[in-house]
């Protein structure tokens, strides 16, 4: 998490508009989008067409009537499409399974939770595929733990991962049984306390010393997930490297040589014990492009990373192009960003979290991960200083399920962007108006439109062909075709 200020001045900058809260019982699922067999240019003689999809105060990722291409060049098109400039290919959508999150998916009966992961997980709804854990505590955790507790203990002889068996482990089981191409990757707010400075989990730096066993804590982790039927394919050695939130939740501060020590220590530990884990550095915001290029730099670093995961509460998206030019067989990851369940628009920002998954897809990111995937009407539970809300809200006391304008963003997109997916090249001059456009691996073509603007129609031009489409104010639209 970012200091408070800057989180809650983040959050109020990018929202997009306030509208009016709808009921959460609106439909939370629609009929899968065909799926053409074949890629080729839009052919209006054959009856080729649109398929739109719409989230609007009055719908939710609802079926629209389809719209029709024709033939012809315009002077002003109001979006640009060139499938042949294509740029990153997609992993995925989701969010994070953190402590708080699978303690509330716990608190809720086998068939209501059962229906809730179906629509979530399941590749013919919004196939969430990209999902993070936490390493032992988080800030949004019901107890401050790690896996190893008490005083020194380098050898990790008390090494365990038992707090996650009561309802960590089963939560991600079941997700993986709904979804088994689920991509878990794994994040560390705070080593053991007597491997940092501090002595505590929460805030301090961590100790050079403790780095080796540092990685053996990691492979251990591993090791042990695995053996739990739950593989996690990446870590990223600290959430959020130069903040402790000044010891008001775990956290850690990693200097930049302490990172780059630690990946040429856990790097040749996994090789050599045939884990093919991934390791994303970094783990935090926009503002530390330059951080990122310069442990990319180090060829012993190299050796073993070629993935940054970014959080977006400081900076611009855009500086993600000036690490991608320096390295730019490097793969990117948007990590983290949660909705404030204190703000009235809660459960209609869509639009805000559409503009916000755009420009990280536009500036290279391969995944989005959102922040906790659910938490009570309090945003709960909680042992930190921030007021986030859940992808979902369960409610403490009647179990009642509402979805936010974040979970509807990532429908937009998950749902109908397959991994392996390529994005490509999308131009527009207008106004309020974001947008990103890809090709799925079959060829079928995906284009989000973002609206923060007011009622308006809009052409799209791809080669010599032109479609009209109309578009609500404050409103989410995927367009669907072959």
């Amino acid at each position: 998490m970012a200091p408070e200020s800057t989180r809650r001045t983040f959050l109020k900058l990018s929202a997009a508009g306030i509208g009016t809260v709808a009921s959460s019982k609106i439909a939370a699922s629609a009929p899968a989008a065909s799926i053409p067999s074949s890629f080729g240019s839009p052919d209006p003689e054959s009856g080729d067409t649109i398929s739109v999809w719409v989230t609007d105060p009055q719908s939710r990722r609802a079926p629209a009537q389809g719209v029709t291409w024709r033939r012809g060049m315009s002077s002003e098109p109001g979006i640009v499409l060139d499938p042949s400039k294509k740029f990153q290919t997609i992993l995925g959508f989701g969010a994070a399974f953190t402590d708080a999150a699978c303690y509330m998916f716990n608190q809720l009966r086998e068939p209501e939770r059962e229906a809730l992961f179906h629509e979530m997980f399941h590749s013919s709804e919004m196939g969430l595929n990209v999902c993070r854990t936490c390493m032992g505590a988080s800030d949004y955790s019901t107890k401050v733990y790690s896996y190893d507790e008490g005083g020194p203990d380098p050898d990790l002889a008390r090494f365990s991962v038992e707090h996650d068996r009561e309802y960590i482990l089963p939560i991600l089981r079941q997700a993986r049984k709904i979804n088994p191409e689920l991509f878990l990757f794994s994040t560390q707010w705070s080593p053991p306390g007597w491997m940092k400075s501090s002595g505590s989990m929460l805030g301090g730096s961590m100790r050079r010393k403790y780095l080796p066993a540092y990685s053996q804590y990691f492979l251990k982790f591993l090791q042990a997930y695995a053996a739990e039927g739950v593989p996690v394919e990446a870590v990223t050695p600290q959430n959020e490297v130069d903040t402790d939130q000044d010891g008001r939740m775990p956290a850690c501060i990693w200097p930049q040589e302490y990172e780059i020590q630690f990946v040429k220590l856990l790097g040749p530990l996994l090789e050599q014990n045939g884990l093919a884990t991934k390791i994303w550095i970094l783990d935090h915001n926009y503002n530390l492009w330059g951080r990122a290029i310069c442990e990319l730099d180090d060829p012993g670093l190299r050796k073993y990373c070629r993935d940054v995961a970014w959080h977006g509460y400081v900076g611009e998206p855009d500086a993600i192009n000036r690490v991608h030019e320096a390295h730019p067989d490097v793969a990117m990851h948007w990590t983290e960003g949660g909705p404030d369940y204190t703000k009235p628009d809660y459960l209609t920002d869509w639009t805000k979290w559409g503009n916000i998954f755009t420009a990280a897809l536009r500036n290279w990111c391969e995944s989005i991960t959102g922040w906790n995937l659910a938490l009570d009407e309090k945003g709960r539970p909680n042992i930190g200083p921030f007021p986030c809300g859940g992808v979902v809200t369960v409610d403490s006391k009647t179990k009642e399920i509402q979805r936010s304008g974040q979970f509807w963003a990532l429908a937009h997109f998950s749902r109908f962007i397959r991994r392996g997916a390529c994005r490509f090249n999308s131009e527009s001059t207008l106004q309020d108006l974001d947008h990103v456009a890809l090709t799925n691996p079959d060829g079928q073509h995906v284009l989000v439109l973002s609206n923060s603007g007011t009622d308006r129609t809009i052409t799209l031009q791809m080669t010599a062909m032109l479609a009209d489409v109309s578009l609500k104010k404050d409103s989410l639209a995927t367009l669907i075709w072959s």
